[in-house]
Formats: structure tokens, sequence, C-alpha cells
């Protein structure tokens, strides 16, 4: 679970990155869950974002996401949102939160 001081944290570092994930028309299926998971191991600080021809909002998709990769929800805004899971590698990590 994340303070607003992390989150704060979390949401400076997420103005930097590139959207890798569009959930679109099929939905958030197997797959994508699979492949959020790796991305998260790999990087930590994800975003993603929800088209509109997508059977769910944002907040759905995040609230759906999250639990299924063991991740928290940063932040929700339009349609747009960032998810964060420390790696389970400890020499993978590369965000240090503050207390």
């Amino acid at each position: 679970m994340l303070n607003s001081r992390q989150r704060a944290q979390l949401r400076g570092l997420a103005n930097g990155i590139e959207t890798i994930f569009q959930i679109g028309k099929g939905g958030i299926g197997e797959q994508l869950i699979k492949q959020v998971d790796e991305a998260l191991e790999a990087r930590e600080l994800i975003k993603l974002c929800v088209l509109e021809s997508a059977p769910e909002s944002s907040r759905i998709a995040a609230d759906t996401i999250a639990p299924a990769v063991k991740a928290d929800v940063v932040q929700v805004i339009g349609r747009r949102f960032i998810l964060y899971r420390p790696s389970t590698n400890k020499e993978n990590r590369k965000i240090v939160l503050v207390k």
C-alpha cells in the first residue's frame, strides 16, 4: 500500500515514461495480464491506456489488472493509468520510495 508521498513520487517519475500497453475492444485478457506482469517485473512502473473502443473504463481496467498482477494503482487520469510493483529480484530494483 502506497502513502500519498510515495504516490506523488511515482507520479513524477511516470511523467517521463511512454504508454506501453493499450487496452482495446478485446478488453482485458489472460495474455494482457501476463504481459503486464512481465513489464512490471522489468520496469516496476508502467503506464497503460484504455482506448475508446474498450468495453471498460480506465478506472475499472486499473482496478481489474492491479490485483491480478499484485500491483498498486498510482494514478488514473482520463484514459490512462499508472501501475507500480517493486521487482521481486532485489538486483532489478530501480525505484527507491520515500518513507
